[in-house]
């Protein structure tokens, strides 16, 4: 079964080498979801009709396919809901407010930086001298993306201050989010029970804001290709916090976090081809700055 056979590598060198897969898997459809709450449609009604969708897909994962959780994992999934609710309403705050090429690298650049920081004090982790050098190198890569848009935008000035401190608070609580899941999945026996309840258990309360709150803004909306939309969200959301989890659970969740940030590079490009931001030549060099990081990080261990 697919759960022992992670329980069988977790700790080992086979590990590691999935878990680093799975970071970078969880970097480039993170930043799917990213723009695709970030489209055409409200922030909010957008996460609002993907977790929807998670709430269906998690449902019968949940309720038939694993073991229910053991009795120490309840309040677990409660703070996970706790602090997931914050960092959405965050989020789709911010991407209210601000340009997707601009709020993104600041959310992605706060929340490694302040992840490595909790994974050392949580699970005693320590980055050489070589993967800090690393760390430095991938955040200016990331701080300088989001500096260059902010030169450059063109629209959204006026709400760009709330904007980015509403990204650096993101960030906060994607460290806070980061850390705290990992250790969730680790208190699990089987991580697949976590994933499984944790969806389940987080799906509904944007869904349940928006239709006490917001109910107006799904007026005049084409609803068909919003659930479309709402459906291709939910898949990546499995796939993108379900990969990064079970990173974290495989090997080091500093390590898991920072290559996760890659994302950004492929935000920036998702923004030019898909989101019709214009990427140069020098944010190109920002975004191999962060490549570049994330391989110092990967190698200098």
């Amino acid at each position: 079964m697919l759960t022992e056979w992670v329980l069988a590598i977790e700790g080992t060198e086979a590990g590691h080498n999935v878990a680093l897969g799975l970071a970078l898997l969880a970097a480039f459809l993170h930043a799917v979801f990213g723009a695709l709450q970030k489209g055409r449609h409200d922030p909010w009604v957008s996460r609002a009709v993907i977790d929807v969708w998670i709430f269906v897909l998690a449902a019968p994962l949940a309720l038939f396919a694993v073991p229910w959780p053991e009795a120490h994992l309840w309040p677990i999934l409660l703070g996970a809901l706790v602090i997931h609710f914050g960092y959405k309403c965050l989020q789709a705050a911010a991407y209210t407010r601000g340009a997707y090429t601009v709020v993104y690298p600041v959310v992605r650049g706060t929340g490694p930086l302040f992840t490595v920081f909790g994974a050392y004090l949580l699970f005693g982790e320590a980055f050489t001298g070589i993967q800090w050098a690393g760390v430095a190198v991938l955040l200016c890569g990331i701080f300088g993306l989001a500096a260059y848009n902010l030169a450059f935008l063109e629209t959204d000035r006026a709400t760009l201050r709330p904007a980015l401190w509403l990204a650096v608070a993101t960030g906060l609580f994607v460290a806070l989010y980061t850390t705290y899941d990992a250790y969730g999945i680790r208190a699990s026996s089987d991580p697949f029970t976590f994933l499984a309840w944790f969806f389940f258990v987080t799906s509904l309360d944007i869904p349940l804001l928006v239709a006490l709150r917001q109910r107006h803004k799904f007026a005049h909306l084409a609803l068909r290709p919003l659930m479309i939309r709402g459906a291709m969200g939910a898949v990546i959301a499995f796939l993108s916090f379900g990969s990064i989890m079970l990173a974290t659970r495989l090997d080091k969740v500093g390590e898991a976090a920072i290559l996760r940030e890659t994302s950004t590079v492929f935000a920036a490009l998702i923004g030019w081809l898909f989101l019709r931001e214009t990427v140069g030549p020098r944010r190109m060099a920002l975004m191999a700055l962060i490549a570049a990081g994330a391989v110092i990080v990967e190698f200098g261990g």
